[in-house]
Order: structure tokens, then C-alpha cells, then sequence
């Protein structure tokens, strides 16, 4: 994998490789062979991942289909040193 370095950027580098790396499960497979699995832990484990991910699924399309209400997004806190808006 590789990224470049753009204007001796480093630091956006960096955080552009962690992120495809966590994309691309890099990061899960290191701490998952830390230490030695049973195959039957680790059938359990891929089952439990597998009905997580179906739900996941069909809840996003309960929610396109109109049949639950999304959830609603978080109110977001003023910045600090922010002032608010004249009204």
C-alpha cells in the first residue's frame, strides 16, 4: 500500500495511511492474531459478525424503504470561543 507525500506533508500522509489501513481491516487482523483463536471461537466469532452485518443491512433498508424513522443526528455543541449568530 502506498501513499504520497504531498508538499513534505507528513502528518496528512499519516492520517490518510491509518485510515485506509482501518479500512482496510488491517488494524482488526493485527489484534485478532495476537493471540491464538480456536476455530470454534473463531466460528463463533464470524457468525456473531455475520448476523451484526445482516442486521445492519436490514435496518438500512427498513430505513430506505420508509418502514422505520432514521435515527436522528446528534445536536451539535456551539464551538468554543464561537459567539452566536445576531439574529
Amino acid at each position: 500500500m502506498q501513499v504520497q507525500v504531498r508538499d513534505n506533508n507528513v502528518e496528512q500522509a499519516l492520517r490518510v495511511l491509518k485510515k485506509r489501513l482501518q479500512r482496510e481491516g488491517v488494524f482488526r487482523e493485527m489484534k485478532l492474531r495476537k493471540y491464538f483463536e480456536k476455530p470454534s471461537e473463531a466460528r463463533v466469532r464470524e457468525k456473531a459478525e455475520a448476523v451484526r452485518r445482516a442486521r445492519k443491512a436490514a435496518r438500512k433498508q427498513a430505513i430506505r424503504e420508509g418502514l422505520i424513522a432514521a435515527p436522528k443526528a446528534p445536536a451539535r455543541a456551539p464551538r468554543p470561543g464561537s459567539s452566536p449568530r445576531p439574529q
